[in-house]
């Protein structure tokens, strides 16, 4: 451990915690933060972890969902997860109950404690959060890590700081050839290709709906700016299909009520998601986590948000395990790999959607083309069990 650096990151990172910490108080008002906030930054009901364990860190809901067939191969009783956002702890907290919200690194140090084996997930790098796992016995691993033609400019710019992340991790599980060629010139050691682990095992349908009569479009994890532009283009669409249906999935819950605002403008039938209700509207808006997969099974057509504002894209293949025909934006730079195991995917400008979604006949049905081996990774996991 460099000492010098450690003392002055953690002195930074603890001016940094003081100084804003009149802003998180007021900002742990708001919904969208009041349960991370107060858990992260003044750790209420946020107890540290049980020691000795299997820990997994992952951020969002899509990346604490991927990890599912690592723990399923595990121990439940050894299972650790932390996350940082809301919707991440809805995923994780169905796991195990040792669940829990990251603390702000300079927390960690009388909050971490001594775990057999550390699985952070893609592009996590938090200082501390490493240098105080290793220090403490913990075997540190970065699984699914990426590095996207967009953002590795940013990381070669601090190329410092990530060496001496890289000095505390481990083993590096890598998306890509590419990926790991750009995380080596950046520190990282010992790192493996085993691909994206969310082509591993795709999420299964958990509650099977009844299908419309006519096509069903759907508008899958859209974002700001997105929603607009794809009730235009299905309003065009209804012109030409009367008896068609778009069901709508925002990303994040906190903008449920906004979309339905949206939704409300277009002088069309809709209702809200209801499992007793059923989709018998032109438009119906899910406004629940955990249905997108259910609303995959049952779609004819999907536009996979995410792409059309760049937000990096989602996980395409959850669609196209169903042969959904999928009409994706062009800023998908954060799902590569993942677009590139899946046949059939037509990438448009936003400009464009309405036109692309008219011409839905001459799609075709997706496929995916490849998978990932995660084996490497729980071998790796269990190893460390052991020892």
């Amino acid at each position: 451990m460099n000492k010098t650096f450690f003392f002055l990151y953690s002195l930074v990172s603890l001016l940094l915690f003081l100084l804003a910490l009149p802003f998180l108080f007021l900002f742990s008002f708001k919904a969208k933060y009041n349960d991370a906030i107060p858990a992260r930054f003044f750790l209420w009901r946020n107890s540290p972890l049980k020691a000795e364990g299997i820990w997994f860190h992952s951020c969002s809901f899509g990346e604490a969902k991927a990890i599912k067939p690592l723990v399923d191969s595990l121990p439940s009783e050894l299972l650790r997860m932390s996350t940082t956002t809301q919707t991440g702890y809805e995923a994780i907290r169905a796991y195990t109950k040792e669940s829990r919200y990251l603390p702000f690194e300079s927390l960690l140090f009388f909050w971490l404690r001594p775990q057999k084996v550390l699985v952070v997930m893609e592009a996590e790098f938090w200082y501390l959060l490493f240098a105080l796992a290793k220090y403490r016995g913990t075997k540190t691993m970065l699984i699914n890590a990426r590095m996207s033609e967009r953002s590795f400019p940013k990381y070669q710019r601090m190329t410092w700081l990530y060496r001496q992340i890289f000095k505390h991790i481990d083993e590096v599980y890598a998306q890509t050839a590419l990926d790991k060629e750009r995380l080596e010139s950046l520190g990282a050691r010992n790192v493996v290709v085993t691909g994206n682990i969310k082509l591993s095992q795709l999420p299964r349908v958990t509650r099977r709906f009844v299908k419309p009569s006519g096509l069903v479009v759907c508008a899958a994890s859209t974002h700001e700016g997105e929603e607009g532009l794809i009730l235009e283009a299905f309003k065009d669409f209804k012109e030409e299909h009367e008896d068609a249906t778009l069901i709508m999935v925002p990303r994040h819950p906190e903008r449920f009520s906004k979309v339905a605002s949206l939704i409300e403008n277009q002088g069309l039938s809709w209702h809200r998601f209801s499992k007793d209700i059923g989709f018998e509207s032109d438009i119906v808006l899910v406004d629940a986590l955990g249905e997108l997969v259910n609303v995959y099974a049952i779609s004819d057509i999907v536009i996979l948000g995410g792409a059309f504002e760049p937000i990096g894209g989602h996980n395409a293949a959850e669609a196209a395990q169903f042969g959904c025909k999928i009409i994706s934006g062009k800023h998908y730079f954060n799902q590569k790999d993942i677009f590139e195991a899946v046949e059939g995917i037509v990438i448009v400008e936003a400009s464009n959607l309405s036109r692309r979604l008219l011409q839905h006949g001459v799609l075709k049905p997706t496929q995916i083309k490849s998978k990932t081996d995660i084996s490497p990774i729980i071998e790796s996991i269990k190893d460390a069990i052991i020892t």
